[in-house]
C-alpha cells in the first residue's frame, strides 16, 4: 500500500487528465502522452505485436499530437494485480491486464473463463467485447473506459512429469492464473497455486508448482519449454479454459482528450482491435508449440473420450459458478447463454 501511494503522488498531476501537454499560440493543438503499463516482457507478442504497432498508429493517424510511452513488465512499479487499480486511480493513463488478477471483481466476465466455454479465440474475444459494449462497461468497468477486450489460445496443461489422463492431475501443484481456472484445477485433483505470469518460472525452478496452465502463445517469453518436459492438449473445438485480457483507460484520461483525438483512439479501439489482438495471440500458438517439440519434449494430445471425461468432471466448477452469481443478483445461466450465441455468431 506504501509503494502504491508513492507511485500515486509522483504521477500526480502529470497524470490525472492524460497527461494532456496544451502547446503554446493561439493555434496551437493539444498533444496527449498515453502512458500505458502492462504485466509481459517486451518479448511477448503483445506488447511487440499489438501495444507497439497501435500505438505506432495512433501516433500516425494523429500526426503527432498522441504520444504512446509502452511500459513493459511492470516497469513502473506495483505487482499485476495492481494494474486496475492503477489505471482507475490514475497512476497511468493505460493498463493491459487480465481481469482474474482480480479474484471476483469482474464476475461478469468470468463467464468466458468458465471450463470448455472458449471454441475459437477470435469469435470468443468479439463475443466479450460485444457483451462489455452492451452491459459490462455500465456495470463492472463503470469506473474506467474499456479499449478493448480478449481473450487467447486453448489453455494447455504444462507439467514436469506429464498428463495422459484425468487422474494424473491429482496431487500435482498446478499455477493457475484466476479464481475461476484454480477452482477448476482443484476440482480436477490438483492442487492449485495462484500467481501471476512472471512469477512461473522461478516458483517451478523452486518446486513450488510443478506444472502450469498457460497458451502456447506466451511459453517462449518465459523460456517454458526448458523448465518442464510435457504438454497436454485436448480434443474437440471446446478449449479446457481461457483467460480474459482487458485494456482499460484511466476515466479522467480519457474524457480529457479533445475530440478528435477521441474519436481517433475509438476508431482504433472496439472490436476492431479486439479482433486483432487475438488473432496475434492464435497465431503465436504454433510458434511456442513448434519450440516445445524442437526440444524434444512430449505433447500428449487426449482423445475425445478421455477429453469428455474432463468435461464432466468441471462441470462442478460451471454449477457453482452459476449458484455463487445467483446470490450475487446475478443470473449466471443467462450469461453463459448469451456468451454461447455469441460465440457461436462470431463463428465460433
Amino acid at each position: 500500500m506504501q509503494r502504491r501511494n508513492i507511485l500515486n503522488f509522483l504521477a500526480g498531476g502529470a497524470m490525472a487528465i492524460g497527461s494532456l501537454a496544451i502547446a503554446s499560440g493561439p493555434a496551437a493543438a493539444q498533444e496527449v502522452t498515453l502512458r500505458v503499463h502492462h504485466f509481459m516482457a517486451p518479448v511477448a507478442s503483445l506488447p511487440s505485436k499489438l501495444l507497439r504497432p497501435w500505438a505506432a498508429d495512433l501516433e500516425a493517424a494523429s500526426n503527432g499530437r498522441i504520444k504512446v510511452e509502452i511500459f513493459d513488465a511492470m516497469a513502473l512499479g506495483g505487482r499485476p494485480p495492481e494494474l486496475m487499480d492503477q489505471a482507475i486511480d490514475g497512476v497511468v493513463d493505460i493498463a493491459l491486464t487480465l481481469t482474474g488478477y482480480t479474484p471476483g471483481r469482474f464476475p461478469h466476465s468470468e463467464v468466458f473463463e468458465l471450463p470448455f466455454m472458449m471454441t475459437d479465440p477470435v469469435a470468443t474475444s468479439l463475443a466479450y467485447q460485444q457483451m462489455i459494449e452492451e452491459d459490462f462497461q455500465q456495470s463492472e468497468f463503470a469506473n474506467v473506459k474499456v479499449l478493448t477486450s480478449w481473450v487467447h489460445g486453448p489453455g494447455i496443461i504444462h507439467t514436469a512429469d506429464g498428463v495422459t489422463k484425468l487422474e494424473d492431475m491429482t496431487g500435482k501443484q498446478m499455477r493457475g492464473p484466476t479464481r475461476i481456472i484454480n477452482d477448476l484445477l482443484g476440482e480436477l485433483g490438483a492442487t492449485p497455486v495462484g500467481m501471476p505470469l512472471p512469477a512461473i518460472p522461478e516458483s517451478l525452478s523452486k518446486g513450488v508448482i510443478n506444472g502450469t496452465v498457460i497458451p502456447w502463445e506466451i511459453t517462449p517469453s518465459i523460456k517454458l519449454a526448458e523448465l518442464v518436459h510435457s504438454h497436454t492438449e485436448f480434443s474437440g473445438k471446446e478449449a479446457l479454459y481461457t483467460a480474459t485480457f482487458v485494456l482499460v483507460m484511466n476515466r479522467a484520461s480519457y474524457d480529457a482528450l479533445p475530440d478528435d483525438l477521441r474519436a481517433i483512439l475509438d476508431e482504433r479501439s472496439g472490436a476492431a482491435l479486439a479482433k486483432t489482438a487475438a488473432q496475434i495471440m492464435k497465431d503465436a500458438d504454433a510458434p511456442g508449440r513448434a519450440i516445445a517439440e524442437a526440444a524434444g519434449n512430449t505433447i500428449v494430445v487426449l482423445d475425445e473420450a478421455e477429453t469428455a471425461r474432463w468435461k464432466a468432471a468441471s462441470q462442478p466448477v460451471v454449477d457453482r459458478w452459476i449458484a455463487e452469481m445467483g446470490g450475487n443478483g446475478i443470473d449466471g445461466q443467462a450469461l453463459i447463454e448469451r456468451a454461447k450465441a455469441l460465440i457461436a455468431e462470431n463463428g465460433g
